[in-house]
């Protein structure tokens, strides 16, 4: 996708909403990438924002919650007790005006996961299956999801971005996550979630 640059070499950004099935959760596409493919980042509150200009400023507004980078977007996620209606408009102009600007919505890479050569075999499966079959998916809906480790026949993750208190990634991670991975690997007796 081509970016347009004004007669200033300024950016224009084009942002688009988009729901997921977490209702307090909204993604923010923008019509390039904001960080490397493949990266993501999770601000579960204001004191994580260290690296994240962008996400400090989101944190200012008093209804956002947490905030996830990944590729072209931005989640949002709110506070229970506020509706989408009364802040996106606010949210999307704020995400705009700051991409515009030129600045920096991460100012410091975090390096990605990478595969271990010590890695077990059941570890390398479990990583390639989450790659090329959930992470899709899940980053479809605004979040992601990493592996984090595995014992006893347990797979532990890690949810961000939407998935992040929503209501449905219990059941997404039984029936569809915990599932897949059961029948594609007999081994696995089960799985549980970080960051929800």
């Amino acid at each position: 996708m081509e970016t347009k640059v004004n007669n200033d070499n300024q950016k224009v950004v084009n942002l688009y909403l988009e729901a997921n099935p977490n209702p307090n959760s909204m993604k923010f596409v923008a019509n390039y990438m904001l960080v490397p493919e493949g990266t993501s980042y999770d601000f579960p509150d204001v004191e994580s924002t260290e690296n994240a200009p962008l996400a400090k400023e989101l944190f200012g507004f008093e209804y956002v919650d947490r905030v996830f980078y990944m590729s072209n977007f931005i989640t949002i996620t709110k506070k229970e007790q506020y509706e989408w209606i009364e802040i996106k408009d606010a949210l999307k102009q704020h995400i705009k005006d700051y991409i515009e600007s030129g600045k920096e919505v991460i100012t410091k890479l975090m390096p990605e996961e990478q595969y271990d050569e010590s890695d077990s075999e059941t570890v390398k499966k479990i990583k390639g299956i989450l790659d090329e079959y959930i992470k899709p998916a899940v980053e479809q809906d605004g979040g992601a999801i990493s592996f984090h480790a595995y014992e006893d026949g347990i797979v532990k993750v890690l949810l961000q971005g939407s998935c992040s208190g929503c209501p449905s990634s219990t059941v997404t991670l039984k029936a569809g996550i915990e599932n897949l991975l059961k029948r594609m690997l007999p081994e696995i007796k089960g799985v549980e979630a970080e960051g929800i």
